[in-house]
């Protein structure tokens, strides 16, 4: 059974790897800001990192999870994507193109769900990165569902015939929103009329047996999780969950490791504190007060 994790910084895509993940996926990488980036070889935490005109990260990763990692593209239009590729391509084994995220940033932009409606675009991005990068580089993309079966089927057929190894499909529509149920049936329609590459069921995978059974109901050749993996990254292990303050100190303790940025450090904390003990808990009120990785360090040093 292939596990996939979707969106995360390098302790977040470690923790999950340590966990039992297969496969994980980078935060959405901006093309026109991994372009702009220089390329750094960090010699004090033996990483390699895309650092940006202000100095900051973009983007951090260390070769040991090379052969399990996927860098997650945000955009518009065939020519950055591919400049934002070969960039990225020496130090990941897939890119993926994000064609399903519903968040204003990215449709404004004409990324993300913006590109669903725009199948002519989608087939010359995906043809365009096929054709120059490396073959030893795998190539994807991610969608959501349209009005109906039969466009989203469409779309699916037409994609499976650009190049790409795999497509995810998340089994909701464009407006809706995590609290909605996915629409696995969806999902199984997609899979029971594309067959020539292997399709990647994502949406209301909660726990372990979810990446079974949606498997199961959908006839999907993997299963991909994001939100349950934001709160509880020990959601790959088999024997299940472990205490949700036990996974928190690890991820702390990965993100000193690697001089995670501390704004997206906290910012994940406090998801996996919402969906535990909250904010107002004393550890809650206390994360909020720590403003460096060193303070950060002594807080979670258990």
């Amino acid at each position: 059974m292939t596990l996939l994790s979707v969106q995360g910084t390098l302790p977040m895509r470690w923790l999950a790897a340590e966990y039992g993940c297969d496969i994980v996926y980078t935060e959405e990488l901006i093309d026109k800001k991994i372009v702009a980036c220089t390329v750094v070889q960090n010699e004090a935490l033996k990483t390699t990192d895309f650092v940006d005109k202000s100095g900051g990260v973009a983007f951090r990763t260390t070769p040991e999870e090379k052969h399990r990692l996927v860098a997650q593209i945000g955009t518009a239009g065939a020519v950055l994507a591919l400049q934002a590729a070969e960039r990225l391509a020496p130090f990941v084994s897939a890119v993926d193109i994000n064609m399903g995220c519903p968040v204003h940033f990215s449709t404004s932009g004409g990324m993300g769900a913006a590109l669903l409606q725009k199948p002519d675009t989608i087939e010359d991005i995906l043809k365009t990165l096929r054709r120059n990068l490396p073959h030893t580089c795998g190539l994807s993309c991610k969608i959501r569902l349209l009005p109906t079966t039969e466009n989203t089927c469409n779309l699916a057929g037409m994609i499976s015939h650009c190049g790409v190894d795999a497509l995810a499909v998340h089994g909701r529509y464009v407006p809706q929103r995590p609290r909605d149920p996915a629409h696995w049936k969806e999902i199984a329609a997609v899979c029971s009329r594309v067959r020539n590459i292997p399709i990647i069921a994502n949406g209301d995978v909660f726990c372990y047996a979810d990446f079974q059974g949606i498997r199961d109901a959908t006839g999907a050749a993997a299963a991909m999780c994001a939100r349950a993996a934001q709160w509880n990254a020990s959601v790959f292990r088999p024997d299940g969950l472990l205490a949700p303050a036990d996974v928190r100190a690890a991820y702390a303790r990965a993100c000193v490791r690697w001089d995670n940025n501390i704004g997206n450090t906290k910012y994940c904390l406090r998801e996996m504190l919402v969906e535990d003990i909250g904010l107002e808990s004393a550890e809650g009120r206390a994360l909020g007060a720590v403003k460096t990785n060193a303070e950060l360090a002594r807080f979670y040093h258990h």
